[in-house]
């Protein structure tokens, strides 16, 4: 960029500061030139400290106001995604596993650790998704599914150590497709010439929800209770000990249901309304009949609902 140029820049970043009283100089020209320069002098998405960097603090206050009713959930993933994250030489990529009903936070909880570790989130090219009835729909191409995933992982961590996997509705999919992944996640330093030590995967399931109950969690944490019904339950990825943490997400009650109402209406702009937010609540179905003091579906539906209110 010219001289001529980066100062008729400055001039209007300046100026328009002083007009409208919402740009500081002083606090927030270095972040603005720290965007501007990666955009214009890098504006591919690459696999280094300018696109991926963690924001463990970001994370922090995502996970304590966004995320409603998982207070275990939450704890659990700031401090193992945070001590991941702060290790340069971890010995094994880190693997969650996230549980609980639909609707309950577990989507939206790994969008909020790739938000706070990429720069793109979930847009990253380093992320990558993978759903039951999508990527592996017919059990007859099993063998196929296998060897693309094979060579997906290898071709994703061979062009960024710091890539991220989520697959989703891991109840769905064939024991034998999940195992196909594990020598990835085990203690290896190379397989192949490529170390998977700084990757991230992060495996969701509806699977168990319905056993997780806050006067039994204890027991509710162990792994059979986590992997009934599920992919997980017979693959080698439980007795090989390869998942770091089975993370729990509890059913979501009113309250909860209420806070995500306000939340969306926060996201779309519109003023928070209590009033609105609980008839949206309300409408819900809500489990055991009687007593009604969980959501049936946690939070899925509340975006859709508020455009019939």
């Amino acid at each position: 960029m010219k001289p001529v140029q980066i100062y008729l820049l400055l001039n209007v970043i300046m100026t328009t500061s002083v007009l409208v009283h919402t740009f500081n100089p002083f606090e927030g020209i270095f972040g603005f030139f720290k965007k501007f320069w990666k955009k214009v002098y890098n504006p591919q998405e690459s696999c280094d400290s300018t696109w991926i960097s963690f924001k463990a603090k970001g994370l922090r206050d995502d996970l304590e106001n966004k995320l409603f009713g998982q207070h275990i959930a939450a704890d659990v993933i700031l401090n193992t995604v945070a001590g991941f994250m702060s290790n340069n030489n971890p010995q094994k990529p880190l693997v969650l596993s996230l549980h609980g009903r639909t609707g309950t936070g577990k989507n939206f909880a790994a969008r909020l650790i790739a938000e706070n570790i990429y720069s793109e989130g979930m847009n990253s090219k380093y992320v990558h998704i993978f759903t039951a009835d999508h990527h592996f729909r017919h059990l007859s191409d099993i063998e196929t599914y296998k060897a693309q995933l094979h060579q997906q992982i290898k071709h994703n961590v061979s062009n960024c150590e710091r890539s991220m996997f989520i697959f989703d509705e891991m109840e769905k999919m064939d024991p034998g497709l999940i195992d196909t992944i594990k020598p990835y996640l085990d203690y290896y330093n190379k397989l192949d010439g490529v170390s998977y030590r700084k990757a991230i995967f992060i495996f969701l399931s509806n699977a168990g929800g319905e056993k997780i109950k806050l006067r039994d969690l204890e027991l509710s944490l162990s792994v059979s209770a986590f992997n009934e019904n599920s992919g997980l339950k017979h693959s080698s990825l439980i007795n090989k000990h390869l998942v770091d943490y089975f993370v729990p997400f509890l059913p979501l009650e009113y309250s909860h249901v209420v806070q995500c109402v306000l939340a969306e209406m926060k996201a779309r702009g519109l003023q928070r309304d209590h009033n609105v937010a609980e008839k949206v609540a309300k409408e819900l179905v809500y489990i055991p009949k009687t007593e009604r003091i969980f959501s049936s579906q946690g939070c899925k539906t509340i975006e859709s609902r508020l455009y019939y209110i």
